[in-house]
């Protein structure tokens, strides 16, 4: 699940929480990391509870066109495709699923409004005509069905974030990881694959000698960030010219840090790596001059680190 693209950025935002505080300590950062890392798998089961919730409004508008004074032969005898999907079934039916949804107190069942407007929005498109017209039944169709629902439905919802962002400091900002996780579970028993909820860390996943913890990782970069955050931003202070400073942006400052801290901390990760994930990570949470910015700041001073003996790599081409 969480890549560690997602994990930088992560930490990324704790660091950045840390330095305008002024007065965060360590361990109060790392609860705020784990906080935040252990939220985007909560968002992810709670964007699959929605889906018990959506099936039972298209049931009940269902059983309400039934019971009008004079239904038309469709609504006597509607079609029940969707309104009996097995993803609904499966979710409802697995123990643990429904044990872990109640544990953490999650629901649906105060924001109907929003569940019809997006059951509205759904009967209106084209996939879901095309869905009810199929005759074919099956977990895997409906798998099909409900990716399409989450990647087209879900993504710009104002009234979703607004919920979310109630709901978690941290989920406004992961509901995009969270929905693409759960239309990677539908993809994957759409293919026959056994139902699941994927792991936090994809290093639960990729088991083996040499695999290291992705929790480990995150951990142990905010920590190497954290400690010498004073050593590079003054590096950085040090390194740019008058002109430069005009242009330097706080974030750009932190992500340098993160990206020197990174090189000098992990003997395994080539510094290119390492290099190119800030440079791109600065696109989302800089200005439009902090791509070009840090890519040639942060390699400077890479190469300054390198120079002075504070770059040890394990392996040929890590450097």
């Amino acid at each position: 699940m969480l890549n560690r693209r997602i994990l930088r950025i992560k930490a990324f935002k704790v660091l950045y929480s840390s330095v305008l505080s002024s007065d965060m300590s360590l361990s109060h950062a790392e609860t705020m990391l784990e906080q935040a890392c252990e939220a985007t798998r909560d968002l992810y089961i709670y964007m699959l509870g929605i889906v018990s919730p959506l099936t039972r409004i298209a049931r009940e508008r269902l059983e309400a066109a039934k019971g009008k004074f004079n239904p038309t032969e469709e609504e006597r005898n509607p079609n029940m495709k969707f309104a009996d999907n097995a993803l609904a079934r499966l979710l409802d039916e697995d123990a643990d699923f429904q044990k872990i949804f109640a544990k953490k107190k999650y629901s649906w069942a105060q924001y109907d409004l929003l569940l019809k407007k997006i059951m509205t929005s759904v009967c209106s498109k084209e996939y879901y005509a095309e869905y009810m017209a199929s005759e074919e039944r099956s977990l895997a169709e409906d798998c099909k069905l409900f990716t399409k629902i989450f990647e087209e439905e879900f993504v710009d919802s104002v009234e979703l974030e607004q919920i979310l962002e109630e709901k978690s400091l941290y989920w406004y900002d992961d509901l995009a990881y969270a929905l693409t996780w759960c239309c990677k579970t539908f993809r994957s028993l759409a293919k026959g694959e056994r139902w699941s909820l994927l792991p936090l860390y994809n290093s639960e996943i990729l088991k083996g000698e040499g695999v290291e913890s992705d929790k480990l990782f995150v951990r142990r970069l905010l920590q190497a960030s954290f400690a010498g955050y004073e050593k590079y931003s003054a590096m950085v202070a040090d390194a740019v010219t008058g002109w430069e400073k005009e242009r330097l942006f706080s974030t750009d400052v932190v992500l340098i840090v993160m990206g020197l801290a990174e090189v000098a901390t992990f003997p395994t990760i080539p510094v290119k790596v390492s290099i190119n994930e800030y440079v791109e990570i600065s696109k989302f949470f800089g200005t439009p001059k902090s791509r070009s910015f840090v890519n040639g700041l942060i390699d400077r001073l890479v190469q300054n680190l390198v120079n002075e003996g504070l770059v040890r790599k394990e392996g040929k081409g890590l450097l």
